[in-house]
């Protein structure tokens, strides 16, 4: 099959992780390595907003210092976006933008990196460049904490967030055993409709220092229950410590707790139920509280990162570039788990349109019959991914990251 010459346009989207951009380094450095094929490399400025402004960057050897710092670098290097693209079919505007954009600076190859949203929006710009015969490959680059795409075993961005997640309970844990009498401390974690971080902190258990207490949304969630749980491990502990998803739903499916506002997929806004639990307990059983809110240190902390996380970060940037040249399209990258000792994967291709707008929740053989804790089964599924430490690059006591401008 000839290959197609061309340019490929890469873009981040969605909430950032700590290996989003070590994704950016793969597709970066297998742009290069297929030079025959890919002559120029144009990363967009907050994602596919920047597309559609004609905001690019164009990748060459003036960024060589600073690609390399993507493998250690939080956040989205080169700008996010939460933008939702209307159906063609209601509104065509943005995507004759889009085409003009692809022609002008001949984009032949398009990856987008990104959670459930973003392989919305991969997927109905794939299906309108077919139609309007434009020869492009569109790929789906997965990443979120949340591990909530279907089909990939798991996602880059989880190991390092629940890396994060389990050993900073640990340490609140241990901070707890300071005193005689304790605490009831209530950990928020992120998590909207699916617990798999929230389930992360349970790993800290391996060394005796997790949580006694976890809530996800995937079961109901009732005070008085709650308040029976805490009650029954205060009085035989004198503390104890309880990790929360932000999204955890009443017995109606409604959220406990959520602010006002909602993005433009029409997602509410979470954050605030540990302060919310704690004010109750503190009220009717009379037991000494605090709450602690994670907040985008879980996504951010860069000093945590898993090396297995950002190895395979890395690998589904470069894999995505693979099928992208041999004229793949409207796929999603996977990461297929081969076996778990030893640990191995491969990588894949799911199907676009599948893989969007669809959350993957932890199956009820994770979650112990009380609900409010995990199994082993998790404890075997997480684990192999939090293994290995990917040393900062640190400059007078203080870490370095890629500066792009």
């Amino acid at each position: 099959m000839m290959k197609l010459k061309g340019n490929l346009l890469y873009g981040q989207s969605g909430g950032p992780t700590s290996v989003i951009n070590a994704s950016a380094y793969g597709v970066i450095q297998e742009a290069f390595k297929n030079s025959d094929v890919i002559e120029k490399v144009y990363v967009m400025n907050h994602g596919i907003q920047g597309a559609l402004r004609e905001e690019l960057f164009l990748i060459n050897d003036q960024y060589k210092k600073d690609i390399e710092l993507l493998k250690h670098t939080p956040g989205s290097a080169f700008g996010s976006v939460r933008y939702k693209l209307k159906d063609a079919s209601d509104d065509e505007t943005d995507y004759i933008k889009l085409l003009e954009l692809f022609k002008k600076y001949n984009i032949r190859y398009f990856l987008y990196n990104g959670g459930n949203d973003s392989m919305d929006t991969c997927s109905k710009i794939a299906r309108y460049m077919e139609e309007a015969h434009y020869q492009v490959s569109v790929i789906g680059i997965p990443k979120t904490i949340d591990n909530d795409l279907p089909y990939t075993d798991h996602t880059p961005g989880f190991g390092s967030a629940a890396k994060y997640v389990a050993n900073t309970m640990a340490e609140i844990h241990y901070d707890m055993l300071a005193y005689p009498i304790g605490k009831v401390t209530i950990v928020e974690i992120m998590g909207r409709h699916a617990g798999w971080l929230t389930a992360s902190s349970a790993l800290a258990s391996i060394n005796g220092f997790g949580p006694d207490l976890i809530y996800l949304p995937e079961r109901p969630f009732t005070f008085e229950k709650f308040k029976r749980d805490v009650k029954e491990v205060y009085e035989k502990q004198k503390n104890c410590l309880i990790a929360v998803s932000e999204g955890i739903v009443n017995e109606l499916g409604h959220f406990v707790f959520s602010k006002s506002g909602k993005d433009d997929f029409g997602h509410s806004q979470l954050g605030g139920v540990a302060a919310k639990l704690a004010d109750l307990l503190s009220k009717e059983l009379k037991i000494p509280t605090r709450s602690v809110e994670l907040s985008s240190s879980q996504r951010a902390a860069a000093h945590y990162q898993s090396l297995i996380d950002v190895q395979e970060a890395i690998g589904v940037g470069s894999y995505g570039v693979q099928l992208a040249i041999n004229q793949e399209s409207n796929l999603m990258v996977g990461i297929k788990r081969l076996s778990n000792d030893p640990y191995q994967v491969e990588y894949t291709g799911f199907d676009l349109l599948s893989c969007a707008n669809y959350e993957k929740k932890m199956p009820d053989s994770m979650i112990n019959m009380e609900g409010n804790g995990i199994t082993k089964e998790f404890i075997d599924y997480a684990l192999p991914l939090i293994q290995g430490e990917h040393k900062p690059k640190y400059h007078l006591g203080v870490q370095q990251f890629a500066k792009i401008k």
